[in-house]
């Protein structure tokens, strides 16, 4: 099943507490993430970053501009764990490159 966040909360300094829907909590730091660039230019500016909210049709969290991150990639970031792969393409055998 895939995780959607319910609650954002933010911490100061382009970091999220999220609140997932499988009950678990993690904090996020996006500045060492992000590039701030494109849509996710206006997201530098502090009190435009503090806008975001939990957009719950989509299961994650967006700003006004429409930006937005995938909230299997936040889940992996919360608990530093691999993004799980769901193409259904078969695991490559390690140090095989497809």
């Amino acid at each position: 099943m895939l995780p959607d966040i319910t609650v954002v909360e933010v911490l100061g300094e382009y970091r999220l507490r999220l609140t997932f829907d499988d009950g678990n909590i993690g904090v996020v730091d996006l500045a060492s993430r992000l590039c701030f660039s494109g849509i996710f230019a206006p997201l530098q500016d502090p009190d435009f970053f503090n806008k975001v909210r939990v957009d719950p049709e989509l299961g994650t969290i967006c700003w006004p501009n429409g930006a937005d991150l995938d909230p299997v990639v936040l889940y992996s970031w919360a608990f530093n764990t691999p993004i799980p792969d769901y193409s259904g393409k078969p695991a490559q055998p390690k140090g095989k490159v497809a």
